[in-house]
């Protein structure tokens, strides 16, 4: 199942910058674990949506906060909805898994 976070940042571009490192590459390693969907920040680094697979919505919350992004205090406040993928142009999302 997909699960969607829309995650708000902290102002704080240092505490974000000291983070980030660490923060891509835990998201590199649950996206090479078939967890990570896609993920990305908004302009300005005012937050991000990460588009989780998971068994469950508890399942989703702990891969969000096993982030080292949240961990450090970077994600002020989030929500996690199930996210149910109806269209999707694989020209435009490259990454989806395909048939």
């Amino acid at each position: 199942m997909k699960f969607a976070a829309v995650i708000q940042y902290t102002p704080d571009a240092a505490t974000i910058a000291a983070a980030r490192p660490s923060h891509r590459e835990y998201l590199t390693r649950i996206k090479a674990d078939d967890k990570l969907v896609m993920s990305g920040p908004f302009e300005g680094d005012t937050g991000a949506v990460i588009v989780y697979e998971a068994e469950n919505a508890a399942e989703a919350e702990q891969l969000l906060k096993d982030d080292p992004f949240y961990k450090a205090g970077v994600f002020t406040s989030y929500i996690i909805h199930r996210w149910n993928v109806v269209f999707a142009h694989p020209k435009l999302v490259p990454e989806l898994p395909r048939p």
